[in-house]
């Protein structure tokens, strides 16, 4: 039978996840359903192990969701070179957005050593980074979501491109970057989210710059002018995009969190750079650490630890 209309959201929770926030026709479904089946890869878990049982979406339960960027290079396993928490909470119409500096000196769980955090995908893949960032932050990771970054271009073009107001005048990889509003298309936002070697501010401006292209990435896939590519865009999403998100899933995000976009806090992990056996890292504070938890957990309405 036809579907009147068919509304689905690959995330106006997640970055990326929320590009195509919507496709509208009589007879999609079977056309959206399976690049959705082919990009849902569960996690080992069946709970996070910070909760009783799993959050319900059909309930509007507050969740988390991890973000990953993930360089892969030939046949190696890759790094996850971004690494985003979006934490959701339905009922205050919220959303925050912690960035996590790739070079964060922690445990990864199930290694039995400390390193680097974006090590941990190397490591073990997207079930050591979750359990890896779940220690870390101290609050459950319900969801993720894996970009693959070279992949990542085509998901902006296929969605027309992306509008974002530049703070910082730079030339990189051949491309200029000028100061204010522009337009980017697939390559030049690869390079603008990568680029961090000409901004004084370090990774630290380059977080920046990769929570606000997901952000237009964010509007640009909730625009309906957005629907006349959707076969594009699920075309880029089956082969650049993985996620624990199930079809179902997919579909009740946009009925239940939606609201959550009109309130976003930013919160910036910033750590000390140190040398420890002449490696980088950054060090965070513990206070620092206790405090970006704390207030994660009360906006998951989780009791304080």
């Amino acid at each position: 039978m036809k579907r009147k209309v068919l509304f689905w959201s690959l995330g106006i929770l997640a970055g990326v996840l929320l590009v195509g926030a919507g496709v509208y026709a009589y007879n999609v479904y079977s056309n959206v359903s399976q690049p959705l089946e082919k990009i849902h890869q569960p996690l080992k878990r069946e709970v996070p192990s910070q909760r009783e049982e799993e959050v319900k979406l059909e309930k509007k339960d507050p969740m988390s969701i991890l973000v990953m960027g993930v360089d892969k290079q030939g046949g190696d396993q890759g790094r996850s070179d971004t690494l985003m928490l979006l934490t959701l909470n339905p009922k205050t119409n919220s959303m925050k957005i912690v960035g996590i500096p790739r070079d964060t000196y922690t445990e990864i769980v199930g290694k039995g050593k400390k390193d680097k955090i974006n090590h941990a995908y190397a490591f073990g893949g997207i079930d050591m980074t979750v359990n890896t960032v779940e220690k870390f932050l101290n609050v459950p990771v319900d969801h993720y979501v894996e970009i693959n970054m070279e992949g990542f271009k085509e998901i902006v073009d296929a969605v027309g491109g992306l509008d974002v107001n530049n703070d910082l005048d730079f030339t990189d990889e051949g491309v200029h970057f000028a100061k204010g509003n522009i337009h980017l298309n697939g390559t030049e936002a690869l390079v603008y989210v990568r680029m961090r070697k000409l901004d004084p501010r370090g990774d630290f401006g380059r977080q920046m710059r990769q929570r606000q292209v997901m952000q237009a990435v964010m509007k640009k896939g909730t625009d309906p002018s957005s629907l006349g590519n959707y076969t594009r865009i699920l075309s880029a999403l089956e082969k650049n995009v993985k996620t624990s998100f199930t079809q179902k899933d997919i579909i009740e995000i946009p009925q239940n969190y939606r609201g959550c976009q009109s309130n976003i806090e930013e919160i910036q992990i910033e750590g000390k750079g140190t040398r420890i056996n002449r490696i980088y890292y950054e060090v965070v504070d513990e206070a620092v650490r206790q405090n970006i938890s704390k207030k994660l957990r009360e906006h998951l309405e989780l009791p304080a630890q």
